[in-house]
């Protein structure tokens, strides 16, 4: 993970913001690797993205990295998102939207992927509707060199469709979680960047 900081520079913005996609689809997609977790510990503590909103937010993750061991992360991982049977927060849109898995949103989901000619990659377990995922196809959007597919229209539809209606109750849930510490500050932090991104792209409009 590189430093996740940020000059005046519209392009340097937009490489910000596909690293902050990119960090948060590692940090939900499986126990944070241990390489990930100390980069997070050295990082520095200013906002990653322009604008003074994010700086508190991401001060707390480095500070709950620095405060948890890798086990104690991984620990809690598997608590909150893994375990045998129904986990303690589900991380998947259809979950939200609808209350069942597997259910419409995620069918609307695949369609739009295809759209943008993209597909689940069929060696992970998790469905396209899982926010790790989500965060990888924001990146894409962002970061992409098909700029028929990769720009900032496609990044506010999908982020409309698929982001927005439920991400915040997904944080919720993982903060409402006694176990949870280091996700804790996670799900501030991603609430905190998925409300920069909702005023983001209300002003495009």
């Amino acid at each position: 993970m590189s430093e996740l900081r940020l000059s005046n520079d519209g392009l340097d913005e937009e490489i910000a913001r596909a690293e902050v996609y990119g960090l948060l689809a590692q940090l939900y997609q499986a126990p944070p690797a241990p390489e990930l977790l100390a980069n997070l510990r050295v990082a520095a503590t200013e906002a990653p993205v322009a604008g003074a909103f994010l700086e508190e937010p991401f001060r707390q993750l480095v500070g709950a990295a620095r405060a948890c061991s890798d086990a104690a992360v991984a620990d809690e991982f598997e608590a909150l998102f893994g375990g045998v049977g129904k986990p303690e927060v589900w991380a998947y849109g259809s979950h939200y939207l609808s209350g069942f898995l597997n259910d419409k949103p995620l069918v609307r989901l695949r369609s739009d992927l295809a759209a943008l000619g993209l597909g689940r990659d069929e060696s992970r377990a998790e469905t396209e509707d899982h926010i790790a995922y989500l965060c990888e196809v924001m990146r894409y959007l962002i970061a992409g060199d098909d700029v028929a597919v990769a720009n900032l229209t496609q990044q506010q539809r999908f982020f409309a469709a698929h982001l927005q209606p439920w991400v915040e109750r997904l944080c919720e849930a993982i903060a409402a979680q006694p176990r949870a510490e280091f996700y804790r500050a996670v799900a501030v932090f991603t609430q905190a960047f998925m409300n920069v991104e909702a005023q983001g792209f209300d002003l495009v409009e």
